[in-house]
Order: structure tokens, then C-alpha cells, then sequence
């Protein structure tokens, strides 16, 4: 899969799990970090657990790894790092808050609803 597939599939995941306002930002070229950033939040500490949940399943049953997975316990920012790919599960306060889109404004933006 390319990278750009993995970003989908995650996205994908997520909004099975119902997940919100899922986005997909295109950072190649601006960042040395990542390719793609797959950026949604839940509306509870359980809901961000069971979407984090359902997208390292999911990637497991794909043979994708993991390289981590860090604040799952708090379930307030949740990233899962995917190597080219990294995933931001945000609890909802915390994405307003934060609001990291606005960091990456000139990075090209796909709404999952955009995706099929």
C-alpha cells in the first residue's frame, strides 16, 4: 500500500468508529516528519480509545506496523505513528484547543466524506 492508501484506510477506520471532522492533510514537501497526517477527534476518553483501537487492528490485519503509540492512556491526544503516516486522535477540547490544522495551513486538506 502507498502511503497515501494507509492515510485512506485510516481515515476510513476511523470513520467507521465514528469519528469526527476526519481530515487528511498532504504535508510532502513541508515536513520532514511525515508524509500524511490523519487528524479527527472523538467526543469522550472511551470513543478515542475505541478509534485508536480500531485503526491498530486494523493496520495489524494489513501487516502495516506500528512504530508507536503514544498517549492512549489519557486518550486526550492520541498519535500513531506509522511511519510516513501519522495518526492524531484528539478528544474534542483537546482539537479545539490545539486546532493543528491551522499549523499545517498550507498543506492540501481531504475531508474523509471526500474520499469516495
Amino acid at each position: 500500500m502507498t502511503e497515501q492508501e494507509i492515510a485512506q484506510l485510516a481515515a476510513k477506520v476511523a470513520d467507521d468508529k465514528k469519528a469526527h471532522n476526519i481530515m487528511i492533510l498532504d504535508i510532502r514537501g513541508l515536513s520532514v516528519i511525515a508524509d500524511f497526517f490523519v487528524i479527527c477527534h472523538g467526543n469522550s476518553e472511551t470513543q478515542v480509545q475505541a478509534i485508536v483501537d480500531g485503526i491498530k487492528k486494523e493496520m495489524d490485519e494489513k501487516g502495516i506496523p506500528v512504530k508507536g503509540k503514544e498517549g492512549y492512556a489519557d486518550a486526550r491526544w492520541v498519535l500513531i505513528d506509522l511511519g510516513d503516516v501519522v495518526i492524531h486522535v484528539f478528544h474534542r477540547d483537546e482539537r479545539e484547543f490545539y486546532n493543528i490544522e491551522r499549523l499545517w495551513k498550507d498543506a492540501q486538506f481531504t475531508a474523509v466524506n471526500e474520499l469516495s
